[in-house]
């Protein structure tokens, strides 16, 4: 059975080596604006539905053509008034349907990364030569329209096949959002190349508070600044990385957009410990600079387990 699917080794928080960003900091901040494009009848995926309800779901594609129209402009406005830039996680589909919002994006230096061609578009059930054509497809359309060479990647929808992760390194990916295990970056285990698990949190992922948690705006503001506030304080041992995770279609709303501008002023106002970067400058970092010492202290402890992701093991 597979008891483990062996993608990076297991690592305790406390007594690792430690790690200083840029500048002295203590903890570096991303933000990841989830620009995405649902269809409205998109092709049938046996392993799951493409909206909750039957197709077409009018309610719940111009919910989220709303945030392309209006929200992800309100939200990019208030961006701007903090002198903070976005990481896109991008459905490459939207350079066709929007492009007006890649060129804001794109001339405010924005990063951009792959979120899949659509968000309603699974991985599951693709053979390589599928996946392969997607990952190609995000590298050559986000660099033609924007002049940069992605180098993070985030599942659309967050579905995966056994072999995405080795894709991605052998495609000179930097990092990869579609794991959770840990609040620093850490090395996964890959074929080939170094392939980063960067921090991307689901619980203070709006689509989570909004969404599953029905969380009143004010509360979300709260969970932000205490979530904040903890790393903080542990980066001063080793430095921490937070991300938030944002859907204009949900935070950009005219009554939460107030609350989240609440969060922000907390996080900016404590600047002189925080790296305010992109996630593929934070990557950058860690792998020229921390993955090697990374990998020296699991391998010291006696951690590293050895093999690629996806190992498969006897009962």
């Amino acid at each position: 059975m597979r008891a483990d699917p062996n993608l990076y080794d297991y690592w305790p928080y406390r007594n690792r080596p430690k790690i200083v960003w840029p500048g002295g900091k203590k903890l570096a901040f991303w933000i990841a604006p989830n620009i995405e494009f649902y269809e409205f009848d998109p092709p049938k995926n046996p392993s799951r539905p493409g909206w909750p309800k039957p197709s077409p779901d009018v309610v719940g594609y111009s919910q989220r053509d709303w945030g392309n129209r209006v929200g992800h402009w309100r939200l990019m406005e208030l961006m701007d008034r903090f002198g903070l830039r976005g990481s896109i996680s991008l459905s490459t589909a939207l350079i066709d349907h929007h492009p007006e919002i890649i060129e804001a994006c794109a001339k405010r230096n924005w990063e951009f990364f792959s979120h899949g061609i659509y968000n309603t578009r699974y991985s599951y059930g693709m053979d390589e030569a599928q996946e392969r054509a997607i990952i190609e497809d995000s590298i050559r359309s986000i660099q033609s329209a924007t002049g940069q060479r992605i180098r993070g990647y985030l599942a659309p929808a967050l579905t995966h096949t056994e072999r995405t992760f080795d894709l991605l390194a052998e495609y000179d990916f930097w990092y990869t959002c579609d794991l959770f295990q840990d609040d620093q970056p850490q090395p996964l285990k890959t074929k080939s190349g170094r392939l980063v698990s960067m921090p991307y949190s689901l619980e203070v992922n709006d689509v989570i508070t909004y969404g599953a948690l029905a969380m009143d705006p004010w509360r979300y503001a709260e969970v932000l600044k205490r979530h904040f506030d903890q790393l903080l304080e542990e980066g001063d041992r080793s430095g921490t990385v937070m991300c938030i995770p944002l859907h204009a279609y949900l935070v950009g709303q005219p009554h939460r957009i107030r609350a989240f501008e609440d969060a922000l002023t907390h996080i900016v106002d404590h600047g002189s410990d925080v790296w305010f970067a992109t996630a593929a400058e934070i990557a950058q970092v860690y792998r020229e600079q921390y993955w090697d010492q990374t990998v020296a202290d699991i391998e010291a402890r006696g951690l590293a387990t050895g093999g690629t992701g996806f190992e498969l093991t006897e009962d």
